[in-house]
Order: structure tokens, then C-alpha cells, then sequence
């Protein structure tokens, strides 16, 4: 079942589309974040698919090469990556060390999120406190809220 937090950041993203279509790259959220977009009002519509990359080498379906994977560049890659592979308007990303253990230098609760939007597309650190569970729950709900933040940015009209 999902985290009620979790649906409702799916749903808010469905809300303010406006046609967009997304798609979504998980490593440390193991599928977290496509489950709460399936299940978001009209999925069928604008949900075009996602993949989870969980082992590094996996991670070079979506053009990452080897090296270290919990950095901006990486997240960046793997949105990018996801949008190309589906076609989408519309990708978020997340590699991070969940936890127990800390991954590539990064602490546990090092968390990144990758984001594209109509071909501009960047990626952002998040340090997230608890237990693996928590810490794939909030960065799922926080890559939700960050791609819907860089779309009302991106889209919105400028004066």
C-alpha cells in the first residue's frame, strides 16, 4: 500500500500536466515512485513507464557510465536516460544510499534526485534522516514534489 503522502504528491503532479508525459529512473526507491504514478488519477493518459536501474551496472541502460552513482550527475543521467527511453516530456530520477550503509563516500540518507522537463533538466542532493524504509519513502514523495516544482516553474508563463 502506498504512503497516503506519497499518492497524493502523484496526484498533485497529475493535476498540473497539462499534457505532459512522464516517465520516471529508481535506484534507491526501488519502484516506488512509478507504483504512486500508476495509481494517480488518468496514469494511462500520461504515465508512459519507468525503470528501476538498482545496480550500478544497470544503470548504463539509461547512458551512465561506470564510476561512482550517488551524485548529481548520475541522477541527471538517469532522467535524462528515462525520458529518451520512453519519450517523455516529463522524467525524475533517484539514486542514493538508502541505508544501512553509506555508498560511494555518500552517508546513508544521501539521497539524489534527477529531473527533466522539456529538455532542461538538472539534479539536486537531498540528506534524508531514518531508517531505509523512511528514507525511500521521503525521497519518493521529495522526487514527486521536485519534478511538479520544476514543471510550474518551466511551464509557467513569463512576465
Amino acid at each position: 500500500m502506498l504512503d497516503r503522502d506519497l499518492a497524493l504528491a502523484a496526484a498533485r503532479l497529475a493535476r498540473v500536466l497539462d499534457g505532459g508525459r512522464v516517465a520516471c529512473a529508481e535506484s534507491c526507491t526501488s519502484g516506488l515512485i512509478a507504483q504512486a504514478l500508476a495509481d494517480a488519477p488518468g496514469a494511462s493518459d500520461w504515465f508512459l513507464g519507468g525503470i528501476v536501474t538498482y545496480h550500478r551496472q544497470a544503470k548504463s541502460l539509461l547512458g551512465v557510465g561506470p564510476g561512482p552513482v550517488v551524485t548529481c550527475s548520475v541522477a541527471d543521467q538517469m532522467a535524462v536516460g528515462a525520458a529518451r527511453l520512453f519519450g517523455a516530456d516529463l522524467a525524475v530520477s533517484t539514486t542514493g544510499a538508502a541505508g544501512p550503509a553509506g555508498l560511494d563516500g555518500a552517508p546513508p540518507g544521501t539521497v539524489v534526485i534527477g529531473w527533466y522537463v522539456d529538455g532542461d533538466h538538472g539534479a539536486e542532493i537531498h540528506h534524508i534522516e531514518g531508517d531505509r524504509h523512511t528514507v525511500c519513502q521521503v525521497a519518493a514523495r521529495q522526487a514527486l514534489h521536485t519534478l511538479t516544482a520544476r514543471l510550474l516553474t518551466l511551464r509557467s508563463p513569463k512576465l
